[in-house]
């Protein structure tokens, strides 16, 4: 039977100006013939899957898309040519347009040709429904049905780029909330790593994956009935105190059980949905990718780095391209109420931030500043996705400068009349502080303890002083999971936080 992926569809969005990848199913032997208006490309189907690659062509509308094996034939109408980004990452990622701040009267109000989404279906494991929700799932046009369940910070990020650009942007989205990175990433990528091979050892080690496969999906089913009646008791206890401690939410109704037993079914598995979603789009042709996530990792910060680093990779290589542009989202504050600040979110960050330095063709929005206190997911999703445009404008189609798209970033330091001037990069028309004194600088001596610091600005530094220190050694900013944001560039975006040490 002849088959495209899921992810060709009518209404798709095809990629501008590269060659694009048209892959599927079909039977072995016969020859697959793809036409795209007047172009057209030819491949042999091999142990039932084919794979033919369209000549390149510049933005366009309205296309039909035909692919035939001489016995069947498949046709996909009103086709865009334009940018396609694919949005990765976890429930920041995924919060919905619907559930963003504004999103409601855009879904009433705004109508938005120009962003298309793909949404690739959250598929645990492979079942009898597999195929099924994959053929049901199609690009969709914006209107308020279908749009209000994007993600809100990939629609915010092309809605931005379909201005600038005039042509049309399709966002795949391939995201599920509460995952580590190392769920989008294959077996032996993760095994590859000294820092990361854990997540591998510790799920193979629990002894439920030696259960029969049939008995392992019964068991995560059985938990996710506990589970959905249990998220109903909290919902109702946290709507009469919204601030009650989460060790007293589970005197009242029962233990929380998530994320449930760590087998075949469980979708926080390590390289699960590598296999069951993100290959079903590979090497769908794409401009780059947008990745928001962290979150679910703070229990191994110290591994972050290496992990998103070994992802980038792992995504580069399966789509066949190297430079293919890679947009993180650096963490916003966060922190709980009753949870200690133990500064596993400023790693994080650090590690981010690090890719970004280290690793071509990335992007970072800084978005320290749109944080919520006690709320992992915060609701205002527009500066998230136009930062992440702005990385976009300024990295990959080189309209617009750096310095648009970045605020301050730390870049060194030095010692001098017994303080330390630190040096940033994307601050040569200076800083501007939202209230009367710039917060969250800190200054250490000897004994590493740190302790609040002035700070002065001149030019493109700033210089720090501690009164009850005479020879600092090292400086930090924000270097708390939760604090208030003070220090911006001229044009509005925040300091980034740093530390001048890292061993510390």
């Amino acid at each position: 039977m002849l088959r495209a992926a899921a992810v060709f569809s009518d209404h798709m969005v095809l990629q501008r100006n590269k060659k694009i990848c048209v892959f599927g199913e079909g039977v072995t032997g016969r020859e697959i013939t793809v036409t795209l208006g007047q172009d057209c490309a030819y491949a042999r189907c091999r142990d039932g899957s084919w794979k033919v690659y369209l000549p390149e062509r510049e933005a366009q509308e309205n296309l039909c898309m035909v692919i035939s094996d001489g016995e069947e034939s498949i046709r996909f109408t009103d086709i865009a040519i334009g940018e396609v980004w694919l949005a990765g990452g976890q429930s920041n990622m995924e919060l919905e347009l619907k559930d963003a701040e504004g999103g409601a009267e855009l879904l009433k109000q705004g109508n938005f040709p120009q962003v298309r989404f793909y949404y690739t279906p959250k598929l645990a494991y492979k079942n009898e429904a597999y195929e099924e929700e994959e053929r049901k799932s199609h690009w969709e046009l914006f209107e308020e049905r279908d749009a209000a369940k994007w993600s809100a910070v990939g629609f915010f990020f092309a809605r931005e780029l379909a201005r600038k650009l005039k042509v049309t942007v399709g966002v795949i989205g391939c995201n599920w909330g509460g995952t580590s990175a190392s769920c989008w990433m294959s077996r032996e990528t993760i095994l590859s790593r000294e820092l990361t091979r854990s997540y591998i050892e510790e799920y193979e080690s629990s002894g439920l994956i030696a259960k029969p496969e049939a008995e392992q999906i019964r068991e995560y089913q059985n938990y996710q009935k506990y589970q959905e009646e249990w998220d109903k008791k909290a919902a109702a206890v946290y709507e009469k105190e919204p601030m009650m401690p989460f060790d007293r939410v589970q005197e009242l109704i029962g233990p929380c059980q998530y994320p449930g037993p760590m087998n075949c079914a469980n979708f926080t598995r390590p390289a699960g949905l590598y296999e069951t979603m993100l290959k079903r789009v590979m090497p769908y042709t794409l401009r780059g990718f947008l990745y928001y996530q962290g979150e679910s990792d703070d229990h191994k910060p110290e591994s972050y780095y290496a992990l998103l680093t070994g992802l980038i990779g792992q995504w580069r290589r399966d789509w066949g391209d190297d430079r293919l542009p890679f947009l993180l989202v650096q963490l916003p504050m966060h922190r709980y109420q009753h949870d200690p600040d133990t500064k596993n979110w400023c790693i994080i960050r650090e590690s981010q931030m690090r890719a970004y330095h280290t690793l071509r063709n990335t992007g970072i929005a800084v978005v320290i500043d749109c944080g919520q206190f006690h709320e992992i997911h915060p609701k205002n999703k527009k500066p998230v996705g136009e930062r992440l445009a702005l990385q976009a404008l300024a990295g990959v189609y080189h309209l617009i400068s750096e310095r648009e798209a970045f605020g301050p970033i730390y870049r060194d330091f030095l010692y001098r009349d017994q303080g330390m001037e630190i040096t940033f990069d994307y601050a040569e028309d200076g800083f501007v502080c939202s209230e009367e004194s710039p917060a969250g600088f800190e200054l250490a001596g000897t004994d590493g303890i740190f302790r609040a610091a002035e700070a002065v600005f001149e030019g493109n530094k700033v210089f720090l002083q501690a009164k009850e220190l005479q020879e600092p050694l090292m400086a930090r900013y924000l270097w708390t999971n939760y604090g208030e944001v003070t220090v911006f560039g001229a044009n509005g975006l925040p300091m980034a936080p740093f530390r001048t040490h890292s061993f510390v």
